[in-house]
């Protein structure tokens, strides 16, 4: 593993673990040539998954980039961060189970919509709104109407 401080090829393993769950090993480094630490982690990819975009584009999946977009929509709410992770990688594990190599871009936004709105509701509107493309205010208030609508249904069946 290359240092990413200085560059240098020799870095050395200190400690591994796996994390809370056992999908993750986290490794700390040390780089042999400058001193420097840092982590890495490294979890299991059973297969490349290619995401077509709207645009008929093929990117490589990327899960820090899923990652990071989940992130951004639960940014300053109260959910621990164990919950946000294991909500991304069981939605990689899907996208992996279902033995197709490409993978639309509305399929990944719908997983992650759902993983959200059992996560947090505010973090599900937000992440919505870019996803849906909100316009205005009228946009926020038809798809809150329509949660609220859902909540009381899934209510009045318990």
């Amino acid at each position: 593993m290359r240092c990413p401080y200085c560059g240098a090829a020799d870095t050395q393993v200190k400690d591994s673990r796996p994390t809370e769950d056992s999908t993750v090993i986290r490794r700390r480094r040390v780089c042999a040539e400058c001193g420097g630490r840092f982590t890495t982690f490294e979890r299991v990819q059973l297969r490349e998954l290619t995401v077509l975009k709207r645009s008929g584009r093929r990117v490589p999946f990327d899960r820090d980039k899923l990652m990071r977009s989940v992130q951004i929509a639960m940014r300053k709410r109260p959910v621990e961060p164990e919950r946000v992770e294991r909500m991304v990688s069981g939605i990689v594990r899907q996208l992996e189970s279902r033995g197709e190599q490409e993978i639309p871009a509305a399929e990944i936004g719908e997983l992650v919509m759902e993983g959200l709105r059992n996560l947090d509701d505010v973090a599900y509107v937000r992440f919505a709104s870019v996803y849906r493309d909100f316009r205005e205010a009228k946009d926020f208030e038809t798809f809150v109407g329509e949660l609220a609508g859902d909540e009381a249904d899934a209510a009045q069946d318990a």
